[in-house]
This record gives structure tokens, C-alpha cells and sequence, in this order.
């Protein structure tokens, strides 16, 4: 082809390319991939570094403002419940890391930096984890579903139905201990070092399980600590530098005004629960499982008057949850206030007076002695033996003998353990030699050993080793075991070939396999009893017992151990003195209980417990509503103080139990008002009946006695209604009982006791007042009515009852339900809510005859109360003397109500102590509320009260 031709080929392949309408296209593609690889190349290249540090990816969040919650007065504007600001240690998880792994060596480090600070200031951590850490030991707080929750919560199982065994830790989620769950909490979820001590590395745990809580929402804070001290707030300040995400926060905190004689009536706040949370969602989605809410009493009853309205702020996160700008603020609403219709003031001198009075009861029945048999003596004359007092000490762990192995432990403590320890050693022996070898009858053996023995049989059986469900109550074997006729060892021996041991308990699930025969089950058996007694605190109380009551140890000993365990300030003359023997323990101890320097509430023996409470029986309205002992809410609200918890639920004298809303004893010669009404009602007698008291009732086939009859062999003689209830004569109200109970002059118990029941439902005793807090509901008596008519039988009430029932006889016939609350207002003081006692009815069958016959038989009642004769208005009463155990000291009890026409005031009273012996006990602590509540007299002088009556009246 020739040069020319292909020159114009090339030319026309151009033009038709030029003209081609691909080369516009293919030339825009071009200028685009250009334009793109140079924005890309500014971006990633000349600017990405710039630009990596300012991305932000925005998300809109939203943060809640907590409301500060109302406060709680009584009904004279006192303050009972308030807010204080506090300052809280807190962390934020907003580091940068590389790895998980690094995220974790560095917030744990953090985290125990901040808690080592916290403690050095004398503060602690938070602790709100359900599994604490004492004494080297882990323990769980929940238990039953609860627990179980727990678990599935820890081991990330949306429900309890999917813990399952765990092939790679080793164990049964569902039934894992609580080592077994911290360990894995802290090893292998959160990756704490094995070089921090155990201590530190739960404390660790427990804050990263709060941030693991908010792991999504990391602008919002955990807390670490709550109502630290400026020190701490200082030091935390100076070291934010090297905290990252650690900040100190303004908060408030929950403050009781002598939170231990309000305690059953205000409650407290505390953590909201999972099952609070999930209950108050369904009627206010705006809580969250950080909130503070009513625990108990009236924080939870007036929870959602108290707790205010959240506020919020809306602002943007990065895409690290830090917050990059805020948008809006919205603040939040105070809660509502609560006014109490109590009088705080009136209030505290019962709860003061009530110690001081049961004080002096325990006091008073004080001997120097080491035993006393009180199956060979009547209630009334049951004394205290002193060994008794020493043995309570340690029993009611007001000496804490675990202290005595600690390093730091005092002379006279090392001293007591060393002596322990042989001690200890001896009775493990003794004992493992009865269940391997031993012949003696349980019934032939010492006091000691009997005990050492039932405790080491009630272990086993609350173990579950023993069957007692599997257990034949029938068998020959166990009947000779009841009656104590066989030895230990026999009975056990045969528990297993019956089966009513548990082997899987010894060896696990294979157990079966473990042992080829009955014999060596049963080896392993009493090896499995002697390794548990180890760790059994209240089986080495026992051995302190015997310890004393053997003079091992001495009183003078425990007395000084009191001192070095800090329990009573320090005193260096009744040191030395017990510690030479010139104090004796007896007197030494006597003295501290009169000067309430040991309380009745630590010693829990008895009388350790009493309630009052007051009405003004014109209005309804609770005065004072008083349980002793109490505790201090204080160290429950907030952040329980987990210790302290403890020590209150092993407390013997049960000072979370309400004595005046709960408590239910049969009410004694209390009751007769109401066996008069009925019998004046019923026309079996009337006001001018006359019946001769004869002593000895003959008519049933019990005979009781009248009591004065009992201790002194005359009668009352002669007497009517009014004269009976003066005197408290039972022998006339065996006779009332009885006619009420006469259908064609026939004795018919079902209609005496129906007639009973029809009287004391008139007066309210047949249901619960009406207060807000839990009560326990009333029981009249439904058997023996010539018995219930003297209060005795199966009655059972309150104090709260007890008071109701009086302010109707007071008002004549006015049965109010009851309320502790008396008005809501907002923060301003505007009227919210307001609360009045209403009427729940009206006793209408009695005529005015009836009331005045009743009423001048308290009249009566009260001027034959010598603890009354100084008592400046007109008092109307009755005293009650109700028997419940018959080794025990009777229940003291005792109902008043008295009026002051010039200033118009007005009080119905019942109080209660608790196997208090005497009515007049009950009737002494009365008489002291009516002075001061009357004249303003100072009836408290915080020492106990020793002039102790004895009964007159039953």
C-alpha cells in the first residue's frame, strides 16, 4: 500500500474518533477519575492525619438530670428525711485503646489506683455487688430466684432456664459457688492480674461490672464511691492527670435525722432492684436500674410523690461515646414533701424511755449465778444468771471472737484463743470418736456433749445430708434416737443403711461408685461432718459457753475484751480492776447495763425488745409509733453498708422487726374491757351485777385460777363489772366467758366463742389498722372462750391494735383507720395530697351504761397503778399480763388513755415489752409518756430504770 493512502487511513481513523460520541464520555470519565484521584490523594495523603483526628461521627443522645427527692417531716415541720451534698468518685470509660487487652490492664489499673486512693482517706467503694467478700471468703447476698438471676445476668444467659454446665470453667453455672463465680468474674471476664490481692481485684471487679452496665453509653458515669470525704475529693483532683476517665461528681445523699427511732416508719432509699425496676416501668418509663428509690416504710410508699421529675440534656457523641455538643437542657422538678402525722420529739422520749425501762427490767432479774432452772419456777420469778450475760456477749456478737486470730489482736484476746484452740481441738476429737466408736445414750451424756451433738445433728440436716423428708418417724430406730436411748453413732449408722443420708452430698454425683460398702459411706460421712464444724461460727460460740461455764475462761476475761475490742470507751481504772480482780464481772457489767453502756439490745436476752404507739383518739391521728430496738437507716440508705447489714440480720434481738406493727402476743387482762362489753351487751350481767369470786372456776374442766388466788389463796370476794376490771379479777371473767358461751343453760363453746369474736370485731381487733408500713394481721381467739375472755387462749395482736382498740373505748366507739400521713405539699409548701384518719365505723350497741361501767373500771385500774398516782390528768387503764412460753417471762403489757380539757389534748397509749415479766413494767414506761406528754416532764436521763415494780394486777 502506498505511503499516501495510509497516511489518510490514519487520518480517517482519527476524524471518525474526533466525531465519535464515545470520546466525549470517555473524556468525562477521564476528568472524573482525575478530579477523584486528586481529592482522594489531599484526603488520605497530604491531609489524613488532620482529618482522622477531627472525624466525628454524630449521634444524638440524650442524658437524664436526676431530681432531687422530696424530704419527709413530722407533723411540726422537723425535719425526719433530707438531701446533703455529697461528692462521688466516678469513672467514665473513654480511652483509647489498641486491643481489649490493653483496655483491660489499663482500666484495671486505673480503677485500683483510684481505690487505693479512696481507702488511704479513710472511704470505701461502693458496694452494691451481690456477692461480698469478708473474712477471706465469698458469699452470696441473694439467694432462691434471685440468685439464680444473678447468674444468668454474670454468665450472660438471657434467661435461668439456659445455665447449663460449663465445659471450659468447669462447673454448673446454675449451681456454681460464689469463688467460683468471682473467679470467673475477675480472671477470665474482666482479666484482672493475679498480682493484685484478692481484695483488690473483687473491688475491681465490681466497678467494671457497673461500666460493663453502661458499655454503650459511655458518657454516662459509674460510680466508684459515694459521700466521700474532701481528702479523698483532694487527692482524686491531683491525680485526674493519671485517671483517665476519673472525675469527681456533686450528688446528693440521703440523710435520716436519728434514723434509729424513725427507722420502721420512714425506711430508706437504697439501689433500685430489678424486679423494683420492672414493676415501676410498667407506670413510669423514666427510671433506669441507677435510680435511688424507697427501700422500705414510707420512702417506698411515697415513692412516687418523693422522687421528682428527671430533667435531660440532648448533645451529640463521636463515635467513642465521648460527648462533642450539647444541644438542649431541660432541668428537673424537686419531688414532693410528706408530712407524717408522728411527733418527732414525742417520738424519741418513748423510744428513750422504752430502752430505759427494759433496761432496768434486765437490770433488776441480774443474779450472780451460773445456771437457773426455770422449769421449777413460775415466769415472774425467772432471774438472769450472770454467765448468761457473759455468754450473750459472745453470742449476740458484741465481742467478735473472730478477732481473736488476727495478728493485731490484744493480750487478753490472743490469750482466749490460745485457750480455744486446745478447747476446739479436744471437742473434734470427742466428737469424731462418738460417731466412729462412741456407745453412750444421748440421753446419759453431759450438758456439753448433748449440745455439741443437736447442733452437729441441725447442721447436717440444714446441709440436706440428712434426709428428713426420706425419714420414717415410725421406725423403731428413730423413736429410740427422739427418746435419746441409742447413741449417736448407732443412729447415724442406720440413717445410711435406711437411706436417709444424702450420699451424693459426700462424693458428688458418683458417689455410688465411690464406696463399695455401708461402712465406708460411713467413714466418709463422719468425715464430711468434721470438715463442715471447721467453718461453723455459732458451733465455736458454743464451745465458748462451756468454756466459761467451765471457769477456762473468766468473766473478768470477756469484760476486758469489751476494751480492747473498742466496744465500751476506754477506762483504765476498770481495766486494771478487772485485770487484778479487785472489779468484779458481775458488778462491772451490772453498772454498764445501768448506765446503757451494754443496751438490751445488744445482749438480746430477755426483755431485749418493747413498742408503743399513740393515738389521739379524737382524730385518729398516730402520734408516735415506737419499736425498740431500731437501727440506723443511715448505713442502709444510698450504698448499704454490707457489714453493717450482716451484723443487723444476726442480731438476736431481731432490730429490723418491727415490736409495734408486726409483733403479736395474746393481750392479757388488757382484753376484759372488751369480755364486759360483751357480757353487758348480751344481758348475761349488767352494771350492778354482783358475782362471788371463789378462786378455783370449777365450771370447765381445766379449773383455772384467779391470779390471786394462785399466789396468795384468797378471792376478790364480792364484786361487780367495774370493781373486776379495777382489779383485774380473772375469776369473774371465767364466769362472763362462761355465761356467754350458755344455749339453753348448756355450755356451748362454739357460741362463747363466736360471742367473743362478735365483741372484739366491734372494737376493730378482727383486721389491720390501715398504716402504710406491714402489719401483721390480728388473730381473736377461735378456742377455750372462758379463757379468751381473760385474753388469754390463741389471741394475738399488735401494739398498733392494741391502741386502736383503746382509742375506741376513749371516743366511745369510733373506729378509725389509720394513716401515718398527714399531708403532701410541693416544694413551694403548695397543698398537694392531704390525709385524715377516717371513721371505719361506729360502734352503735352499747348503751352509755356500758361505756361508764367500762370506763370506771379503768378509772379504777389506774388509781390501783401506783406508778400512776403522780400523774397529773385522770388516767384510765388496764394492765395485762399475757403468758406465751412457759420457761420464758411473761409479756408486759399494758393500754391507757388519759385528757387535759384546758390545753385540749388527748392520748390513747398501749405498750409492749416483750417478756417484760410485770404489766407494771409496761404500765412504769407508760406512766413517764403521759408526764411528758401531759407536762412537758424530762423523763429521760439515759440510765436504766431500777425501781422495778411487781404485779398487783394480772
Amino acid at each position: 500500500m502506498k505511503k499516501g493512502v495510509q497516511v489518510s487511513l490514519v487520518k480517517r481513523f482519527f476524524i471518525n474518533i474526533i466525531k465519535s460520541r464515545y470520546l466525549a464520555f470517555s473524556a468525562v470519565l477521564v476528568l472524573l477519575a482525575s478530579i477523584l484521584l486528586q481529592r482522594l490523594f489531599v484526603l488520605q495523603i497530604v491531609n489524613g492525619e488532620t482529618y482522622q483526628k477531627n472525624y466525628t461521627l454524630m449521634i444524638e443522645k440524650q442524658k437524664e438530670i436526676p431530681a432531687t427527692r422530696g424530704c419527709i417531716y413530722d407533723r411540726n415541720g422537723n425535719l425526719l428525711a433530707y438531701n446533703e451534698l455529697a461528692y462521688s468518685v466516678v469513672i467514665e470509660d473513654n480511652g483509647s485503646y489498641n486491643s481489649g487487652k490493653q483496655r483491660s490492664e489499663e482500666l484495671n489499673a486505673i480503677i485500683a489506683d483510684t481505690i487505693k486512693i479512696i481507702k488511704k482517706r479513710g472511704d470505701n467503694p461502693d458496694n452494691n455487688f451481690k456477692i461480698s467478700y469478708e473474712n477471706g471468703k465469698f458469699e452470696f447476698k441473694v439467694s432462691g430466684t434471685a440468685r439464680l438471676r444473678f447468674l444468668a445476668d454474670m454468665f450472660g444467659r438471657k434467661t435461668v432456664d439456659e445455665l447449663r454446665y460449663n465445659e471450659k470453667l468447669g462447673f454448673d453455672e446454675k449451681n456454681a459457688t460464689a469463688e467460683q463465680v468471682m473467679n470467673y468474674i475477675m480472671y477470665e471476664k474482666y482479666n484482672v492480674s493475679e498480682d493484685y490481692d484478692t481484695e483488690t481485684a473483687y473491688e475491681i471487679a465490681i466497678v467494671r461490672h457497673g461500666l460493663s452496665e453502661n458499655y454503650y453509653r459511655k458518657y454516662i458515669s459509674t460510680t466508684i464511691a459515694t459521700n466521700v470525704s474532701e481528702e479523698t475529693v483532694a487527692a482524686i483532683n491531683e491525680n485526674l492527670s493519671e485517671l483517665q476517665g476519673v472525675s469527681i461528681e456533686e450528688s446528693t445523699f440521703r440523710k435520716y435525722v436519728n434514723g434509729e427511732v424513725f427507722c420502721h416508719i420512714t425506711g430508706y432509699t437504697g439501689r433500685i432492684s430489678q424486679e423494683q425496676y420492672d414493676e415501676f416501668s410498667l407506670v413510669d418509663d423514666s427510671y433506669t436500674l441507677n435510680d435511688y428509690v424507697g427501700k422500705s416504710g414510707i420512702e417506698a410508699v411515697m415513692e412516687s410523690q418523693l422522687r421528682g421529675q428527671k430533667g435531660s440534656t440532648t448533645f451529640y457523641v463521636d463515635n467513642m461515646g465521648k460527648v462533642v455538643k450539647v444541644l438542649s437542657t431541660t432541668q428537673a422538678s424537686p419531688g414532693n414533701n410528706v408530712y407524717l402525722s408522728i411527733d418527732k420529739e414525742l417520738q424519741e422520749t418513748i423510744y428513750y424511755l422504752l430502752e430505759q425501762e427494759i433496761a432496768g427490767v434486765l437490770y433488776s432479774h441480774i443474779v450472780n449465778t451460773k445456771e437457773f432452772d426455770s422449769s421449777t419456777t413460775t415466769t415472774g420469778d425467772i432471774v438472769i444468771p450472770i454467765y448468761d450475760v457473759y455468754y450473750a456477749l459472745i453470742n449476740n456478737n458484741v465481742i467478735d471472737i473472730d478477732r481473736f486470730a488476727n495478728e493485731n489482736a490484744m493480750e487478753t484476746e490472743k490469750y482466749i484463743y490460745s485457750i480455744f484452740q486446745q478447747q476446739y481441738v479436744d471437742v473434734i476429737a470427742e466428737l469424731d470418736y462418738e460417731l466412729r466408736y462412741g456407745t453412750d445414750n444421748f440421753a446419759t451424756m453431759s450438758d456439753a456433749d448433748r449440745d455439741y451433738i443437736t447442733y452437729l445433728m441441725d447442721m447436717i440436716k440444714e446441709a440436706g445430708i440428712l434426709k428428713t423428708s426420706a425419714i420414717n418417724s415410725n421406725d423403731k430406730t428413730y423413736l429410740a434416737w427422739k427418746e435419746g436411748s441409742i447413741s449417736l453413732r448407732e443412729y447415724l449408722n442406720y440413717a445410711v443403711s435406711a437411706q436417709w443420708i444424702d450420699i451424693t452430698s459426700l462424693a458428688g454425683e458418683n458417689a455410688s461408685d465411690s464406696y463399695s460398702d455401708t461402712a465406708e459411706l460411713y467413714d466418709a460421712l463422719c468425715s464430711k461432718i468434721i470438715n463442715m464444724l471447721v467453718a461453723e461460727l455459732d458451733f465455736h460460740k458454743i464451745i465458748y459457753q462451756y468454756m466459761l461455764k467451765d471457769d477456762i475462761i473468766t468473766g473478768n476475761q470477756i469484760c476486758m475484751v469489751l476494751f480492747e475490742q473498742a466496744v465500751l470507751t476506754e477506762n483504765a481504772n476498770d481495766f486494771t480492776g478487772l485485770k487484778n480482780g479487785t472489779l468484779s464481772a458481775y458488778n462491772f457489767l451490772k453498772e454498764k447495763i445501768r448506765l446503757l453502756e451494754i443496751t438490751p439490745a445488744q445482749l438480746a436476752l430477755d426483755p431485749c425488745s418493747g413498742s408503743s404507739v399513740v393515738l389521739d383518739p379524737t382524730t385518729g391521728e398516730v402520734l408516735a409509733c415506737v419499736s425498740y430496738p431500731g437501727y440506723d437507716t443511715n448505713k442502709l440508705a444510698n450504698v448499704v453498708d454490707s457489714q453493717y447489714y450482716s451484723a443487723l440480720l444476726n442480731n438476736l434481738a431481731t432490730p429490723l422487726y418491727n415490736f409495734a406493727t408486726q409483733q403479736q402476743t395474746a393481750p392479757g387482762s388488757t382484753f376484759k374491757p372488751i369480755a364486759a362489753a360483751a357480757g353487758l351487751t348480751e344481758g348475761v350481767i349488767t352494771s350492778t351485777s354482783i358475782i362471788e369470786t371463789k378462786g378455783i372456776f370449777t365450771e370447765i374442766s381445766n379449773q383455772p385460777k384467779c391470779h390471786i388466788y394462785r399466789y396468795s389463796g384468797i378471792t376478790h370476794g364480792h364484786i361487780n363489772v367495774s370493781q373486776a376490771i379495777g382489779v383485774s379479777c380473772n375469776y369473774f371473767f371465767y364466769d362472763v366467758g362462761y355465761r356467754l358461751s350458755l344455749v339453753d343453760d348448756v355450755y356451748n363453746e362454739d357460741e362463747g366463742i363466736a360471742m367473743i369474736q362478735k365483741y372484739a370485731s366491734l372494737f376493730g381487733l378482727n383486721a389491720k389498722t390501715g398504716i402504710e408500713i406491714p402489719e401483721n394481721a390480728p388473730h381473736i381467739a377461735d378456742e377455750y372462750p372462758v379463757m379468751s375472755a381473760i385474753g388469754q387462749s390463741n389471741h394475738n395482736y399488735t401494739t398498733i391494735q392494741l391502741a386502736r382498740y383503746v382509742a375506741t373505748i376513749a371516743n366511745e366507739g369510733k373506729v378509725y383507720n389509720l394513716t401515718f400521713l398527714d399531708k403532701v405539699t410541693k416544694a413551694d409548701g403548695t397543698l398537694v395530697l392531704d390525709f385524715h384518719p377516717e371513721v371505719n365505723h361506729q360502734i352503735t350497741e352499747f348503751s352509755e351504761n356500758t361505756w361508764t361501767a367500762i370506763k370506771n373500771g379503768m378509772r379504777a385500774s389506774a388509781m390501783e397503778t401506783l406508778c400512776l398516782k403522780d400523774v397529773r390528768v385522770e388516767v384510765y387503764s388496764k394492765t395485762g399480763t399475757a403468758q406465751q412460753i412457759s420457761n420464758r417471762p411473761s409479756h408486759s403489757v399494758f393500754i391507757a388513755f388519759a385528757a387535759d380539757e384546758e390545753s385540749d389534748t388527748h392520748m390513747a397509749v398501749a405498750t409492749r415489752i416483750a417478756f417484760g415479766y410485770a404489766a407494771t413494767n409496761a404500765a412504769e414506761a407508760t406512766s413517764n409518756i403521759l408526764k411528758y406528754y401531759f407536762d412537758n416532764e424530762n423523763v429521760v436521763d439515759g440510765e436504766a430504770d431500777t425501781e422495778i415494780g411487781q404485779d398487783i394486777l394480772d
